[in-house]
C-alpha cells in the first residue's frame, strides 16, 4: 500500500471503514437472530408418537425442536474486546517497521560509528506499552458495549444504529461540563436536531411493535433506553480518551489495543463468572439458572458454523473498523470519519431489508407503515451531525466559514 497513490489509499480506507462498520452491526444483529442447540437444549417432537428420533419425527411431518436463541450480550462484549486487542498487534508491527526504516535511512547516510549508533538508539525511544490508566475507559467500553448489546435484543438493527448517533449529543454535553468548552449556537441547534431525530426513530420503533425482534412494546422501550444509556457511557469514554490522547500523547491504535487486552482479561476473570452465578432464566449448572451462561454460548457457536462465522466476522470487523477509522482521521479528518459512520446506518438498514425480503428466514427486518417516520428521524440525525461538524453551515447561527 505504501507505493499506491494517496488518493487510492484514501478510497480503500473509506471503503474499509464503511464495509467493516456495517458488518459489525449486521453480524451482531444476526447473532441474536440465530438459533442452534446448546448444552441444555431439550429435544422434542410436536408429534409425540414420532418422537423416537429426528428422522421419524420429520418423516411424520412433525417439527423436531432442539434449538434455542443465541442470547449472550456479555459474551459478545468479550468478542469485541478480542477484536480490539488485535489492534495492539497492528500498532507493534507499525512501530517495528518505522524503526527499521529510520535505521536504514541513518545507515545509508552515515558510517557506523558510536555517534550514529547512539543516534539510531535515540531516534525512536522504546514504546511504553503498559498504560494502566486505560483501565478506566476500558470499564466504560465494557459497560457501554454490553448495555447496547442487551438493547439490540429488543430493537431492530437499523434503529439501534440510528440511536447510536445520540453520542454526538452526549459528547457535546460532556465536553461543556468537563472539558470546559463553549459550544456555539449552530452546535446547540445541531444537538436539538439530533434530539428530534432520536424522538422520531424511537417513536417509530415502539409503534412498529415486535415484527423483527419478537419484543413487546415495553421491551422495545427498554431496548431504546439501554442503547441511549450506552451512548452516555460511550461519550464519557470518548472524553476520557481525548484527555489521555492529548495529555499523554498516546497513539490511538495503542489505546484501542490496550483497552482490548484489559477488557478481555476483565471479562474472562471477573465479569463472565459473575453473570454465570447471578440468578437468571438461562439454563446452567446452577440450581437457580444463570443470567448468562457463556459456556453454553460457546457450545452454541461450536454447534453452528453460521453462528461461528458471524462471531468471527464480528471480531475481525472490530479490528478493521478501528484501524480504518484511525487511519481516516489521520489521512483525511475526523469529520470524514463522522460522515462515514453516519453513512453506514443506511447500509445497515438496506442490508437488513434485503435479508428479510431476499429469503433469509429469521434474519433482517421488515418495512412497516412506520418506517417513513424512522427515515425522517434518520434525516434529522444526519442533518444534526453534519451541522455539528460544520459540514452543513448555518451562517445566522455562527457556523465558521471554510478557510
Amino acid at each position: 500500500l505504501g507505493a499506491m497513490p494517496l488518493r487510492v489509499y484514501e478510497v480503500l480506507l473509506i471503503v474499509g471503514m464503511l464495509v467493516s462498520g456495517s458488518i459489525n452491526t449486521i453480524s451482531k444483529s444476526a447473532q441474536n437472530n440465530s438459533k442452534q442447540p446448546g448444552m441444555y437444549s431439550t429435544y422434542t417432537c410436536s408429534n409425540s408418537s414420532a418422537s423416537f428420533n429426528r428422522t421419524t419425527c420429520e418423516a411424520a411431518g412433525a417439527t423436531w425442536s432442539d434449538e434455542q436463541k443465541f442470547n449472550a450480550p456479555w459474551s459478545q462484549t468479550l468478542l469485541m474486546f478480542i477484536g480490539e486487542s488485535l489492534a495492539l498487534a497492528i500498532y507493534l508491527v507499525q512501530q517495528r517497521n518505522k524503526r527499521s526504516e529510520e535505521e536504514r535511512a541513518l545507515l545509508l547516510n552515515a558510517d557506523i560509528t558510536r555517534e550514529s549508533e547512539a543516534l539510531i538508539n535515540k531516534s525512536q525511544p522504546p514504546v511504553k506499552v503498559w498504560q494502566p490508566i486505560l483501565l478506566i475507559p476500558t470499564l466504560c467500553d465494557l459497560t457501554g458495549t454490553t448495555l447496547a448489546g442487551i438493547g439490540l435484543l429488543y430493537i431492530a438493527a437499523s434503529v439501534w444504529q440510528m440511536l447510536r448517533g445520540s453520542i454526538v449529543l452526549f459528547t457535546g454535553t460532556f465536553s461543556v461540563l468537563f472539558l470546559k468548552r463553549k459550544l456555539k449556537p449552530y452546535q446547540w441547534a445541531a444537538m436539538l436536531s439530533i434530539v428530534g431525530g432520536l424522538a422520531l426513530v424511537g417513536l417509530a420503533s415502539v409503534l412498529s411493535g415486535s415484527s423483527s425482534t419478537g419484543a413487546s412494546q415495553g421491551q422495545t422501550v427498554l431496548g431504546i433506553l439501554l442503547v441511549l444509556a450506552a451512548q452516555i457511557v460511550s461519550a464519557a469514554q470518548m472524553v476520557l480518551e481525548e484527555t489521555y490522547l492529548k495529555e499523554r500523547r498516546l497513539p490511538p491504535l495503542l489505546v484501542t489495543g490496550l483497552e482490548g487486552v484489559f477488557g478481555t482479561v476483565i471479562m474472562l476473570v471477573a465479569v463472565l463468572p459473575i453473570v454465570y452465578v447471578i440468578p437468571g432464566d438461562q439454563k446452567s449448572g446452577m440450581s437457580h439458572g444463570s443470567y448468562e451462561n457463556s459456556v453454553d454460548a460457546a457450545v452454541m457457536i461450536g454447534n453452528n458454523w453460521t453462528l461461528g462465522l458471524l462471531c468471527g466476522l464480528y471480531c475481525l470487523s472490530i479490528t478493521c473498523y478501528n484501524f480504518c477509522g484511525q487511519s481516516v482521521t489521520k489521512h483525511l479528518s475526523a469529520v470524514h470519519r463522522t460522515l462515514i459512520d453516519a453513512s453506514r446506518t443506511i447500509i445497515v438498514w438496506g442490508v437488513e431489508l434485503a435479508m428479510l425480503y431476499g429469503g433469509l428466514e429469521g434474519y433482517g427486518e421488515p418495512w412497516t407503515k412506520y418506517s417513513p417516520l424512522q427515515l425522517g428521524g434518520f434525516v434529522l440525525l444526519v442533518f444534526g451531525t453534519l451541522v455539528y461538524n460544520n459540514v452543513v453551515k448555518i451562517a445566522c447561527l455562527g457556523s465558521p466559514e471554510s478557510k
